[in-house]
């Protein structure tokens, strides 16, 4: 009795830090170079669970996806966009959308040519690497459905000299 008294503060220390890691914040390790220039190899990233039960998803944010393994990309186009770049640069709607975040050189591509549609359809999310001559993303896997979105990156925590916010 006297050594469960002793443990019992430090299992519910052991749960509550499971019960966290599950459901409100985890870490993840970038692992490639797709977002490169921005996100590195090996630097650890806090990913956000909650973010998308408090907001709606914005584009260009920094999403981790589960597609059988956990890949890190940016959002493009949301639910009822036209996406297309044409001389690397980004038209939503036909409109010239500023991107700001640096980004390597993107191949002229429409919505048409990776889904059979003139809009994205609802809970779907176009995706793209900031590294794009090498990045596996919306344009080889397609469009991304919102239950494939494990969450928001929210945070670099590795390595120490790089400890910033993601945006």
């Amino acid at each position: 009795m006297k050594i469960v008294k002793e443990l019992l503060p430090y299992i519910i220390i052991i749960l509550i830090v499971m019960l966290i890691r599950s459901f409100i914040i985890t870490p993840v390790v970038v692992d490639g170079s797709s977002m490169e220039p921005n996100l590195y190899e090996n630097e650890v990233l806090l990913l956000s669970k909650i973010s998308y039960r408090l907001s709606d998803i914005k584009r260009f944010d920094i999403i981790v996806i589960n597609t059988n393994d956990l890949i890190i990309k940016r959002v493009i186009g949301l639910p009822g966009d036209y996406v297309e770049y044409i001389d690397n640069n980004l038209y939503i709607n036909h409109e010239l959308v500023i991107e700001n975040y640096e980004h390597k050189i993107t191949n002229d591509f429409t919505l048409e040519d990776i889904c059979n549609c003139n809009v994205i359809p609802q809970d779907n999310y176009l995706v793209l690497g900031d590294n794009r001559t090498v990045s596996k993303d919306s344009r080889s896997i397609g469009l991304i459905n919102k239950s494939q979105i494990v969450g928001k990156a929210i945070f670099r925590i590795w390595p120490l000299d790089k400890i910033t916010s993601i945006k």
